[in-house]
């Protein structure tokens, strides 16, 4: 019973090559008894398909690369979740490889997944990246590539994000709904995208709200972390500069800025206001609970895997590709880090 092939099978059931291949696939030409018969028969003698044989003949291997800049990160793990569970219902195997926010690292594991001949690359970019010729080199080869969260906007692919400049324009309008007048903002790096647009959200709501921009209450946690939300919380602290608002760029950061004015005897949110970004685990355990932004990881990685679909099938039918860009709903959470209104008598 081993290395049996379609053309094995049909001659024992007395059936075409086709009409074998046709029920394995679940193609509805095929009658309801036949594919009976043929999935009976091929459980029976544990049929697997000749991957290779599959690809020389289609073009096509099944796999899918996902490449993430950190896979403990709860947001990134709930992506890769969301496009596994879409990728199994459509037959595919997924392959997750993880860049520690290096780009030569990305380079490196872009090439290799292109040279086992996946079908897709979805990909967040690291926050090192600025060179994007090794994405273009993903879609000059054909190969089907989507950009989730950290995106380019210089690439000519599907991209599935959220509002970030919404999104950080709510979160800052909730520090001002809640009485803040002076709001400090502890942003990313200039890159990527996504810390560029929550800064320009953060700016926006304070112009509506006629509310003066201080660059002094700007400071750069280029990694996000709980580290740097400590020291750039000291660093403000130290220059004596009042505030009564922080909005950062991760939950990480907010933890660490809470940490710091606990030791302070600073009073959260009494005294300053806090609201993270992306609704980590971790934000509803601290205390005081974090304020954030509610992002949907799972949401995005099954959008990312249906995009995929989408294109596979457009181009299966001859079809012109259409890219599009998803934008995925995100939503306030209200803890205790920023209700300052129910302090106020």
């Amino acid at each position: 019973m081993q290395n049996l092939t379609l053309k094995d099978i049909a001659k024992k059931l007395d059936l075409s090559i086709s009409t074998v291949s046709k029920a394995l696939k679940d193609y509805p030409d095929v009658s309801w008894t036949t594919k009976k018969r043929v999935l009976e028969y091929t459980e029976k003698i544990n049929f697997k398909p000749n991957a290779q044989a599959s690809f020389l003949r289609t073009q096509k291997t099944k796999i899918i690369g996902v490449i993430v800049p950190t896979i403990i990160h709860h947001f990134f793990s709930n992506i890769v979740e969301g496009i596994i569970l879409m990728a199994e219902k459509g037959g595919y195997m997924v392959i997750t490889l993880c860049t520690e926010e290096s780009f030569e690292k990305e380079k490196k594991l872009v090439k290799e997944l292109l040279q086992q001949n996946v079908d897709g690359i979805f990909i967040s970019i690291s926050r090192d990246t600025r060179d994007i010729s090794h994405l273009q080199e993903v879609i000059n080869r054909g190969t089907t590539l989507i950009v989730f969260d950290r995106i380019s906007k210089f690439l000519s692919c599907s991209n599935v994000i959220i509002n970030d400049r919404e999104a950080a324009y709510q979160a800052t309008k909730h520090l001002i709904d809640q009485g803040c007048t002076s709001i400090a903002h502890f942003r990313g790096g200039l890159l990527p995208q996504i810390a560029v647009d929550r800064y320009l959200g953060y700016r926006k709501a304070l112009e509506d709200h006629d509310i003066e921009y201080r660059k002094e209450l700007v400071e750069i946690c280029q990694n996000a972390s709980e580290k740097e939300g400590y020291n750039n919380a000291k660093k403000l602290y130290d220059s004596k500069i009042k505030f009564d608002g922080l909005f950062t760029i991760s939950d990480l950061t907010a933890a660490g800025a809470i940490r710091f004015y606990q030791k302070k005897n600073i009073r959260i949110p009494q005294d300053i206001a806090i609201v993270g970004f992306s609704n980590w685990q971790l934000s509803s355990l601290t205390t005081p609970t974090i304020s954030t932004i509610d992002q949907s990881g799972q949401l995005i990685g099954e959008e990312v895997m249906r995009l995929f679909l989408k294109e596979i099938k457009q181009h299966q039918n001859n079809e012109k590709i259409i890219f599009q860009t998803s934008i995925i709903p995100s939503k306030l959470i209200v803890r205790e880090s920023s209700t300052r209104k129910r302090f106020i008598k």
